[in-house]
């Protein structure tokens, strides 16, 4: 893979843009290139500014080559600044404008500030992954939170636990899982998915007596996509499904709401932990955590899971390729 990953820029006044520094320094072989205002760069920084991005492979090893987008100003650590809202935006665009032509083999975005886009652009957005798909032209996409040792997917994902019986309809359910089993196959290699499916109640419900969601939405629709011969396992109690000898028998947990899937993962693997984007026309990850703007600038922040978000945005731009 010689096409680079576009790295967007994310919230200036987060930790972003030093972790884009550091993620550089710790993988200076992996082609890649950042699309930012220069000046939101820690002082000193290492860098090489490009005009196109087939120039980024000739920037010298651990040198951040820089695809250039001017911002109205300055932006100090720590700061949200309401009038580089718009240059924020403008980044991901353009970072999807490449993807889309071919230009850059993936997409990493650094973390937003979304209160700070809604005052300063108005930004109507829920989040990056809305905006993404909104761009693509996509109706609907899912959210994978993927580490060496675990893969999750909540099918319902920012809500309060009392929406979630009602917003889990069987078709949610069937769209989430066969996007998934597709996004395995297209972007991670994994020929033959194997979709472990957690139950909404303790016990998946023990047979209706802790529910009848696992009776009246799961067991349908998981023996339907077993009739077309996927490999779909539960519904699952989701409190056995989590050590280690049951994550070796599945490739990726389908989970019924926010924490049943986010909590066993930063358990496992806090730092590690990435966001992807499946169902998009391009590969879309992302570091598991937020802007972190009361750490900004001081040196203290980890790089640890934009480095494994770029990695695997590499893999998985070499797994669409040789597919």
């Amino acid at each position: 893979m010689t096409t680079p990953i576009a790295l967007t820029c994310g919230e200036p006044g987060g930790i972003g843009p030093e972790l884009a520094v550091a993620a550089r320094a710790a993988l200076p072989d992996l082609p890649m290139l950042w699309i930012g205002d220069p000046r939101h760069l820690p002082k000193g920084s290492a860098i090489k500014l490009i005009e196109d991005p087939n120039q980024a492979g000739l920037v010298p090893a651990a040198i951040l080559p820089v695809l250039p987008h001017g911002f109205a100003s300055e932006n100090p650590p720590g700061v949200l600044v309401p009038e580089n809202a718009r240059g924020v935006i403008e980044v991901i665009e353009r970072a999807v404008d490449l993807a889309m032509s071919g230009r850059v083999s993936a997409i990493c975005t650094a973390p937003l500030h979304k209160k700070a886009l809604k005052d300063g652009a108005g930004f109507q957005f829920p989040g990056h992954t809305e905006f993404l798909a909104d761009l693509a032209g996509v109706k609907r996409v899912v959210m994978m939170l993927a580490s060496p040792l675990l893969r999750v997917v909540p099918v319902t994902i920012h809500m309060p636990l009392r929406e979630v019986p009602a917003a889990l309809t069987p078709e949610v359910l069937e769209e989430t899982i066969r996007i998934t089993h597709a996004g395995l196959i297209r972007d991670c290699g994994v020929s033959q998915p194997r979709i472990a499916v957690a139950g909404l109640n303790p016990h998946a419900g023990e047979g209706g007596a802790m529910g009848d969601e696992e009776l009246r939405i799961l067991i349908p629709v998981l023996s339907r996509l077993r009739a077309e011969g996927m490999a779909v396992l539960g519904p699952l109690s989701a409190d056995t499904l989590f050590h280690a000898r049951a994550r070796a028998g599945y490739d990726v947990a389908i989970c019924m709401y926010h924490d049943q899937a986010l909590i066993p993962i930063k358990t496992l693997d806090f730092d590690g932990g990435v966001n992807v984007t499946l169902g998009l026309p391009f590969i879309r990850t992302s570091p598991d955590h937020g802007t972190a703007c009361d750490i900004a600038g001081q040196g203290i922040a980890r790089p640890d899971s934009l480095i494994a978000a770029l990695r695997l945005a590499r893999d998985m731009a070499f797994a669409r390729q040789a597919g």
